[in-house]
């Protein structure tokens, strides 16, 4: 038995109701935006026929052709590609699967207060109330707040430049360039995912330090070698070959490494006072 009175058997079934609980989440969110597409309603409030003093409430409605990550899909399209590049399908269902990627993304997203609370619920037993304040404080909002903040941080400012550099590339040389729909969602999904991991590494050095294994030293006498390795890893996760997105993952990072070591050595500063 363990110390909150569960068998290791009690332990496993539970795990797996509330991972049954995350996944159905994930289904149902994912068949939502591949089935439902988002309509707005106007409203024109003066009767004048301006656009600028309509009123649009939006509302879902039944559209699987229409459907939400279709619409998502359009509106990356139209804010991250140049306006001289299509999207195109070299094979049927290209469009359908890229779409069904999209949604995955969504029910990801969608089910994250649903994951967070399983997980909570699942771990919560073993730690007790001080521990849990720190936990959601000091780990688990810097954690969520990092992710989002790097897959902004990839729309808005990285995919948008390395898509225009490299279009204007093919430019430069003649080329005209067309893009497949399932290589432009992988495009986005991999900076995605890429940055939002790269911006979770001041969580990763707070929590190595909380072990005691490393201190703030530790952190600052190694900061060179961390910047090589650093620039590395922007290399090996950018998809391109240019030599210039990598800095774009790879500066942002050693930034934040700099606030990992400035929040670690302001954490121990704390402990000395108190004790």
């Amino acid at each position: 038995m363990s110390s909150s009175g569960m068998s290791i058997f009690e332990h496993i079934n539970e795990l797996r109701s509330r991972i049954l609980r995350i996944v159905i989440s994930m289904v149902i969110i994912t068949i939502f935006c591949m089935s439902i597409g988002i309509k707005p309603i106007i409203f024109d409030l003066d009767g004048d026929n301006n656009n600028a003093n309509n009123l649009k409430l939006y509302y879902p409605y039944p559209d699987p052709f229409g459907n939400i990550a279709l619409q998502l899909t359009k509106y990356m399209e139209s804010t991250l590609l140049p306006s001289e590049v299509k999207l195109i399908q070299t094979a049927p269902g290209q469009a359908f699967f890229a779409h069904v990627y999209v949604s995955l993304l969504l029910g990801v997203i969608g089910s994250m207060p649903i994951i967070i609370k399983e997980i909570y619920g699942f771990i919560s037993p073993a730690i007790g109330k001080h521990t849990k304040k720190i936990g959601v404080i000091n780990v688990f909002l810097p954690t969520v707040s990092l992710f989002i903040i790097g897959m902004a941080f990839s729309y808005v400012i990285v995919i948008p430049f390395t898509l225009d550099f490299l279009y204007n590339y093919g430019v430069a040389i003649g080329v005209e360039t067309f893009l497949n729909i399932n290589e432009f969602i992988s495009f986005v999904l991999q900076f995605f995912l890429g940055f939002g991991i790269a911006f979770e590494l001041p969580v990763v050095m707070y929590a190595v330090s909380l072990t005691g294994i490393v201190d703030s030293k530790f952190w600052r006498n190694n900061f060179r070698y961390a910047a090589i390795i650093l620039v590395i890893f922007g290399a090996l996760i950018t998809p391109d070959g240019s030599g210039i997105t990598m800095w774009f993952i790879a500066l942002p990072m050693i930034t934040i490494y700099l606030i990992g070591m400035l929040a670690i050595r302001r954490r121990e500063k704390k402990t000395l006072e108190i004790s």
